[in-house]
C-alpha cells in the first residue's frame, strides 16, 4: 500500500546549488535545465534539507520529516543524455548533527529505511558524469505494509 507522498522541486535559492560554470534555466517549477561541461564527477550539484535554520539560511525545509519506523520509496524524475547520470545521496543526521548513516541511489527509483536515530536528513544531487540534464522532481513516498492486525481492525 502507498502512504503519503511528497514532491521535491528545484527551488531558485542558489546557496545550495553548484554555480561555478553552470548554466541554470528555470523553465517551470518542474522543469529546470542544468548545463556544466567542466564540473568533476562526484560534485554536489544541488542540496535539500529536512531541517533548516531560517534565521541563518532564509529558506524553509524542502524535505518531509521521515522516521526510522517506515519504509520509503524515492522516484527521481530527470532527463539525462544516454550514458550520463546523476546520483542521489541521502545523509541521515542524529540530534547532534552527526552523520547516522547515508544511502547513495544510482537508479531512478529505490526503497530505503532511515536509521532509527535519524533526527533530520539532507538530500544531495551528485554529478555521476553528466554535463547537462533536465530536472523535474524527486518524489518521496511512504510504503505502508499491511499486517494481520490491519485486517483484524477492519
Amino acid at each position: 500500500m502507498e502512504g503519503e507522498k511528497w514532491k521535491i522541486y528545484w527551488n531558485e535559492y542558489s546557496a545550495d546549488t553548484y554555480l561555478y560554470g553552470s548554466e541554470i534555466t528555470y523553465h517551470r517549477r518542474d522543469d529546470v535545465e542544468f548545463k556544466n561541461e567542466m564540473m568533476p564527477p562526484g560534485t554536489v550539484i544541488k542540496q535539500w534539507y529536512s531541517k533548516t535554520n531560517y534565521q541563518a539560511q532564509r529558506i524553509e525545509p524542502a524535505l518531509p520529516m521521515i522516521d526510522g519506523e517506515s519504509e520509503y520509496r524515492v522516484v527521481i524524475d530527470m532527463d539525462t543524455p544516454p550514458g550520463e547520470s546523476c546520483l542521489v545521496r541521502l545523509i541521515f543526521l542524529d540530534r547532534y548533527e552527526t552523520e547516522a548513516g547515508n544511502l547513495t541511489i544510482r537508479d531512478k527509483t529505490a526503497i530505503f529505511r532511515c536509521p532509527l536515530k535519524t533526527y533530520s536528513y539532507r538530500m544531495q544531487l551528485l554529478n555521476g558524469g553528466v554535463t547537462r540534464f533536465h530536472f523535474h522532481s524527486i518524489m518521496i513516498q511512504e510504503i505502508i505494509h499491511e499486517t494481520e492486525e490491519t485486517f483484524m481492525a477492519i
